[in-house]
């Protein structure tokens, strides 16, 4: 079975969530005896990258922000019509416009929504009204579309009388890192509240700064995570920029591990998501985790983490003081968190049900390995 993924910017993952997705169901794909292509920007993905057997595709794009992921994604489509692939799997709305085109070469096609991204405030009102008439063809282009939160399962069938396939995103439960590099960071274990994810509006970073600021206290407040042409967003954030509060820009491998490892508490108070890795990772790590109350983050969270309602500063510096000042509580709300990971979110389950997926449009097998 050949199976190419267009949509994401490219693997080996550094940033982005539906990066990190692909990255992750298309190493376990392989391992499953599935051949599987990612069509890579050329931004994105060094040059001469080999990696875990999968088949790395540098292709062009115009890099800007309206133009990046409709060209590349133009290019590689039509570019999979001619290798003529078993499934060719699309990641996002935008990129499902075009989720019809490789059926006429008899190719199955899936496209995976992680988020409605017409919700994104980092668009404006055109290209928001754009990504939302993208909704119809994620539901009726593909053969199969598949969502990653049970609150997106409800609004494609509400809105647009399918049933699709609810396979989450996953996490690992890593080994939590030793403090070796924080001090480079400015940082002490066990003495900074953590935020990791891109820097756009959506991601409520400007009400976390806020509330933060009003609260008395020795600890600190790392923002870890880079603009995504959102240069407006993160100047507005630079104003919020102290000894106490610390923007980080993108933080990888043991570097990451190490912040995940040794925060106090993290915080993710975004106003709009799909299924947030973020989440998934810090509560993997076993910490303590804030979270806005939209149904997408409640639904990972359950009972393993304390909420704030979404939006509200108030609220927000109320339920972070109360944290910062009950360490116990803390500690309990990080035991649960890792627990709870293991039981309902794991790349291995990703993977084996996306390849389920995958034989059942095709008729085929994967190969014995």
């Amino acid at each position: 079975m050949r199976v190419a993924m267009i949509g994401q910017k490219g693997i080996p993952a550094t940033y982005g969530g539906i990066e990190r997705h692909v990255d992750e169901i298309a190493r376990r794909l392989v391992d499953r005896g599935i051949d599987v292509d990612v069509f890579c920007r050329l931004y994105y993905t060094p040059p001469g990258t080999e990696y875990h057997g999968i088949g790395l595709l540098r292709r062009p794009s115009i890099h800007t922000k309206h133009l990046d992921t409709a060209t590349h994604v133009a290019w590689a489509t039509f570019e999979a019509m001619m290798r003529r692939y078993d499934v060719v799997h699309f990641h996002a709305l935008g990129p499902a416009l075009f989720a019809s085109l490789p059926r006429l070469t008899g190719a199955k096609t899936v496209v995976t929504v992680h988020g409605l991204d017409w919700q994104r405030e980092k668009w404006g009102k055109a290209a928001a009204w754009v990504l939302k008439q993208c909704e119809g063809p994620a539901a009726h282009f593909p053969n199969k579309t598949i969502v990653v939160s049970k609150t997106l399962c409800e609004h494609f069938k509400q809105t647009h009388g399918v049933d699709t396939a609810y396979i989450p995103n996953g996490t690992l439960l890593p080994q939590p890192r030793a403090p070796k590099k924080l001090a480079s960071l400015g940082l002490e274990p066990g003495k900074y509240v953590l935020f990791v994810g891109r820097l756009v509006p959506e991601k409520g970073v400007h009400f976390l700064c806020e509330a933060f600021s009003r609260i008395d206290t020795d600890m600190k407040l790392a923002l870890v995570g880079g603009l995504s042409f959102s240069q407006d967003y993160v100047s507005l954030l630079r104003r919020y920029e102290s000894d106490r509060i610390r923007l980080l820009d993108y933080v990888f491998g043991e570097s990451l591990e190490e912040l995940w490892s040794n925060a106090y508490c993290v915080v993710q108070p975004s106003t709009m998501e799909g299924l947030s890795i973020a989440l998934l990772e810090a509560l993997s790590y076993g910490r303590c985790v804030l979270v806005s109350d939209i149904p997408e983050n409640m639904e990972v969270a359950e009972e393993c983490a304390l909420s704030f309602r979404s939006k509200d500063v108030d609220d927000l510096r109320a339920k972070l003081e109360h944290l910062i000042r009950h360490p116990d509580e803390v500690a309990r709300y990080g035991a649960q968190a890792r627990a709870h990971i293991q039981r309902h979110y794991s790349w291995d389950n990703v993977a084996e049900s996306t390849a389920r997926l995958y034989e059942d449009l095709t008729g085929k097998s994967r190969r014995t390995r």
